[in-house]
């Protein structure tokens, strides 16, 4: 079958690193580049547990990118394997069954939780974090039936959604019911990333919370504060006017937008009733701001402007993965009594008193109409096209590009 691998080595960092800081390409193309399309044999089951699955789409997400143009941290590297296929934004059919399997038949459209807990792999007894519902913090990412990986995507043996075929575990499977569109259903994962988020830190009645980035994860997180019915006010800063577009009809009550040229931060402080102050030396200081920040960049101008916009005793939630940050002020933090929480993937959840995983979630709240992303997918392209696809993914304002799929059939 055909795939897209990265395979990682330190000479081949070096020189795409180097090279890649004077034109991006070279981050997919050329001599030194750790993206190949290639063919490869299809993933085994690793055991009668786990489930074949053919692939019908696969979203390319922000942290493919970061991982493609080497912004992650170095720090990740131990809980990856290579070589690996990318992709674990995924919706397929079930083409192959483990003898164990029960609740699953051939046919079935299925998404994907890529999450690779001790479920997945086999493990007994589960890990302190796992018997908790807390899969996304599995404590044996290197252990058990399959090499190390925190996700379906990052790990050599499950495949991943940027190919023909993919392997899961029973437990990471989750039916898509007849009413849920194939394209809205790819966007299952994201969107219970963003639930995630929320649910781990929602707002109270009548607070103001504000999103930074107009990105499919920024869209994502409004969409599950109305999804979820939470009563606050919804500020965003985006880059695009398309994103603002996107943003007000998914639900946010005011659009700020970001630029280098105008004053952006004025203009969010007033929107959000602060005053705005002037150091004797450095950008300004905002004096009040939103009870909840959610950061669905993660760079450092989206997290220096996380903690300016939260107010005293506000809290700050990240979203965004961001890697090694530098020149960040942590002033607001300790001045202002912020509460900061990362947040990484999802896990079981608890809404309305039942436990639940957050991708079942997101299943559940498309089947009930409650949400509808599939008119964030604005690209999609063959597997065979994926360097025109990275590139329109990575050149939103040229390309007014939200979510870009691939498809491998």
């Amino acid at each position: 079958m055909r795939a897209i691998q990265f395979d990682l080595s330190l000479p081949k960092y070096t020189f795409t690193k180097g090279l890649g800081r004077l034109n991006r390409s070279f981050y997919t193309r050329g001599p030194f580049t750790s993206l190949n399309l290639r063919d490869v044999a299809k993933p085994e089951l690793p055991n009668d547990s786990w489930v074949e699955i053919e692939v019908l789409y696969s979203g390319i997400c922000g942290s493919d990118l970061n991982l493609i143009t080497l912004k992650d941290s170095p720090s990740m590297s131990p809980f990856i394997s290579f070589p690996f296929t990318l992709g674990h934004e995924i919706i397929g059919t079930v083409s192959r069954l483990g003898n164990r399997v029960s609740r699953l038949k051939v046919g079935d459209r299925v998404v994907i939780d890529p999450v690779l807990s001790c479920e997945s792999r086999g493990i007994t007894p589960q890990c302190s974090q796992c018997q908790k519902g807390n899969v996304n913090l599995c404590l044996r990412v290197q252990d058990g039936a399959i090499s190390p990986g925190l996700m379906t995507g990052t790990c050599k043996d499950t495949g991943g959604g940027w190919s023909q075929f993919a392997v899961a575990h029973e437990s990471q499977l989750i039916p898509v019911p007849d009413s849920v569109s194939h394209k809205n259903a790819v966007l299952a994962e994201p969107f219970s990333c963003a639930l995630h988020t929320v649910l781990q830190m929602p707002p109270k009645p009548h607070d103001t919370v504000f999103v930074i980035g107009g990105g499919v994860i920024g869209i994502c997180l409004i969409a599950a504060l109305k999804a979820l019915e939470c009563e606050c006010r919804i500020v965003t800063l985006v880059k695009y006017p398309f994103q603002g577009e996107t943003a007000t009809s998914f639900g946010a009550d005011e659009v700020v937008y970001y630029s280098k040229e105008d004053d952006y931060v004025t203009n969010v402080a007033e929107v959000l009733k602060a005053d705005v102050f002037k150091p004797v030396i450095g950008e300004p200081i905002v004096h009040g701001g939103a009870d909840i920040v959610y950061d669905c960049v993660g760079n450092e101008r989206s997290l220096h402007d996380s903690l300016r916009f939260a107010k005293k005793a506000g809290k700050v939630g990240l979203l965004g993965l961001a890697g090694k940050i530098a020149n960040l002020d942590m002033t607001m933090i300790w001045l202002n009594e912020l509460e900061i929480k990362g947040t990484f993937s999802s896990k079981v959840e608890g809404v309305n008193g039942k436990k639940t995983r957050a991708i079942q979630l997101a299943i559940d709240l498309m089947a009930l109409n409650k949400v509808d992303l599939s008119s964030l997918i604005t690209h999609s392209f063959q597997i065979t096209e994926y360097k025109h696809a990275i590139d329109t993914a990575m050149n939103k304002g040229k390309e007014g590009s939200m979510k870009v799929l691939l498809k491998p059939n």
